[in-house]
This record gives C-alpha cells, sequence and structure tokens, in this order.
C-alpha cells in the first residue's frame, strides 16, 4: 500500500461506488470489499452512515490525454450527478472530480503571462474542458 490511500465514507453503498468507478476506468478492478483500485492508485471505501458528507474541499483530480478521455469520462462520471464549471463534477454519491486534460496544465504554467492568462480565462467560461479551446485562447494574438 502506498504512504497515501483515498479513504472515501459513504451512507450506505460503498460497494456499489466501487462497482460504478471500476466500470468507467480501462484499468480498474475490486480488490476486496472496501478496496478497489484505478490505475494502480488503491481506493479504500466503509459504510459508514449519513454522518460524513463529501465536499468540493476534496476532489479527485483526473489527468487526460486527449479530449476523448475528457468527454467519455465526464458524462459517465456525471451521469446522475451534477456538472460544474472549470471541469469539476460531483458523481450520484456526492464525490467531487476534476476531469482535465494534461495540456491544460502546461499551458496554464506557460512562462508567457498573457497565453497563461488566456488559457485560465478560457477556462473559466467552461463547464466541461475543451481543449480545442484552450489552445485558441493559448494561440491568440493580442
Amino acid at each position: 500500500m502506498k504512504k497515501v490511500t483515498p479513504f472515501l465514507m459513504y451512507d450506505n453503498n460503498a460497494e456499489e461506488a466501487m462497482k460504478f468507478y471500476t466500470s468507467i476506468f480501462k484499468n480498474s478492478k475490486i480488490l476486496d470489499s472496501g478496496t478497489f483500485e484505478i490505475d494502480g492508485q488503491k481506493f479504500l471505501v466503509f459504510n459508514g452512515g449519513p454522518y460524513f458528507k463529501f465536499s468540493e474541499g476534496i476532489s479527485l483530480f483526473i489527468n487526460c490525454d486527449t479530449q476523448e478521455e475528457v468527454d467519455e469520462l465526464w458524462e459517465k462520471l456525471s451521469a446522475g450527478g451534477e456538472k460544474s464549471m472549470c471541469g469539476w463534477l460531483k458523481d450520484k454519491f456526492g464525490v467531487s472530480w476534476q476531469v482535465i486534460p494534461s495540456k491544460l496544465i502546461k499551458m496554464l504554467n506557460d512562462p508567457d503571462p498573457v497565453k497563461s492568462e488566456n488559457v485560465r480565462n478560457a477556462m473559466l467560461q467552461m463547464n466541461k474542458i475543451i481543449i480545442k479551446d484552450l489552445e485558441n485562447a493559448y494561440n491568440l494574438k493580442m
């Protein structure tokens, strides 16, 4: 087990959540009744009753390589949940996710402050992140 492992506490549907997540992510599996894995990252889950609620203060960040991956994960994870701004969504269990293309991070960290600001401003107008729109903002000549 890694030094830090996310531990998710559900009301009474931890098993349903594990099945949901492992049906969405290609390289994932349920390891036992309280543990599943996505791309080698283990998650522990527990049914703790209605006392604990998820909030946006903690989110799971998904680094996506393509627009197709963004589109697929955005739609599947938000099914029955809630779509938000800047690539954020809540799944049907209330867990917050950020569905973010790796290209966005590179553009936001560009040493040219005009390019990175243009990308940031474009991102702030989006719900689901659209890579082509970010690229257009990045290449915008002022």
